[in-house]
């Protein structure tokens, strides 16, 4: 009776202190209350504590021996704990690399590297090969070697130009000249086409449990609501943007016009000494390369403002690099994501509240304008251009003039 009183009292003390002790203080505790019991104290205190025997054998050296006594700040002796599985298991970590079997891909300068094989999987492979793991450290392991379970992505688009690395460096070099002057450099594209109305947008946002938004089975176009076409310009230097929301086609005339909207809103104020302008963008769509209308755009755009517009594309296939694709519609998608996109003036509030904690700051707006399709631009039109092309890849790289009367200087 005298050891269930005993054990008992240990019980109850130990619950009483319990949550307020660590590792280290728990065993000490739990030591000090051995010894105190005397014989047959250690199983007592075991047995009433939930203290392992071995822990209170280590409490007990360690009372005894106060000149091999730990630092207050720690709870383990250096060394202490499980070793790793690599440690204990030589050739794990090179085991599961070689059936991941790694790929490189994207930035080279930061490679991604993942597998489309479950950790359950690779977990009993490697038990397989007389490995002792489970699938949650085979998951801990792949993140620590660097890899990362991911989607498809969309990344080959043909076989690289020749001369792909020699533009991309010549349109840096010419963005920095371009800054260093304090002239304005802005990236252009249109972002994908939307549906307005009640459809499903990717993504998910805070709601109360088990209310989610209900939007329309089919993606199926309405006809009163359409699509809207975005078209942005990015301000490299200032990290701003102008997005213009159109309603109708996506044509070189809209995307000059989105651009003319930029400059008379924010390029001005910005910039408001500039006498050239560098525009980077795609080789193809609406502001491709090889569009005459384009470029005629672009010279009526010159004549009005007096400015000498450089123009830099990037190479076909290429239009992941495009500066605003990765600053600002990925910025859009995400703020808006599981936001039903349900009318035009939705879309240009949800733009136009985009932001990032480096400090972007965009403006929309709705552009109601009709753009005719299938223009054609004859020589004679194409010849009036004061297009100057560059001594590197002039399809890629020229610059349009205005008028002499109006250039500035």
């Amino acid at each position: 009776m005298r050891k269930k009183s005993m054990e008992a009292a240990a019980r109850q003390r130990f619950a009483d202190v319990a949550s307020t002790l660590n590792e280290r203080q728990r065993r000490i505790w739990a030591a000090a209350e051995a010894r105190e019991l005397g014989y047959g104290g250690i199983s007592t205190v075991s047995r009433a504590t939930g203290v392992s025997r071995r822990a209170i054998h280590i409490g007990l050296r360690e009372l005894a021996n106060h000149r091999a006594a730990m630092p207050r700040e720690r709870i383990r002796r250096p060394g202490g704990g499980r070793k790793p599985l690599t440690t204990t298991q030589p050739g794990l970590e090179n085991a599961l690399d070689a059936l991941v079997e790694p790929t490189s891909r994207g930035d080279p300068m930061s490679p991604l590297r993942w597998t489309c094989m479950s950790v359950r999987r690779l977990a009993a492979e490697l038990q397989r090969q007389d490995f002792q793991i489970g699938r949650q450290k085979t998951a801990d392991l792949l993140h620590g070697m660097g890899y990362s379970l991911q989607a498809n992505r969309k990344t080959r688009e043909g076989a690289d130009h020749p001369d792909r690395n020699a533009q991309f460096e010549y349109i840096n070099q010419q963005v920095k000249a371009f800054q260093r002057r304090g002239q304005p450099v802005i990236s252009v594209d249109t972002k994908k086409k939307e549906l307005v109305g009640d459809f499903r947008n990717v993504g998910r946002e805070w709601r109360p449990r088990g209310q989610p938004l209900e939007v329309r089975t089919h993606d199926f176009q309405d006809d009163d609501l359409g699509k809207v076409v975005p078209y942005g310009v990015y301000d490299l230097t200032h990290n701003e943007a102008w997005v213009s929301v159109g309603i109708d086609h996506d044509t070189a005339e809209f995307a000059v016009a989105s651009i003319r909207r930029w400059w008379r809103t924010m390029g001005t104020k910005r910039f408001p000494h500039a006498a050239r302008l560098l525009i980077t963008a795609d080789s193809g769509g609406s502001n491709g390369a090889r569009s005459r209308l384009w470029k005629v755009a672009l010279q009526r755009f010159a004549d009005e403002t007096g400015l000498e517009v450089s123009v830099c594309h990037f190479p076909p296939g290429t239009s992941k690099w495009n500066k605003i694709e990765h600053r600002l519609f990925c910025q859009i998608t995400r703020n808006w994501r599981g936001q039903p996109l349900l009318s035009r003036e939705i879309i240009v509030q949800l733009i136009g509240r985009t932001t990032t904690q480096a400090g972007l700051k965009v403006k929309a707006s709705l552009d109601r304008r009709t753009y005719v399709q299938g223009i054609k631009i004859t020589d004679g039109e194409l010849s009036q251009v004061r297009l100057h092309p560059a001594a590197f890849h002039g399809d890629w790289n020229y610059a349009i003039r205005p008028p002499q009367s109006k250039r500035k200087l």
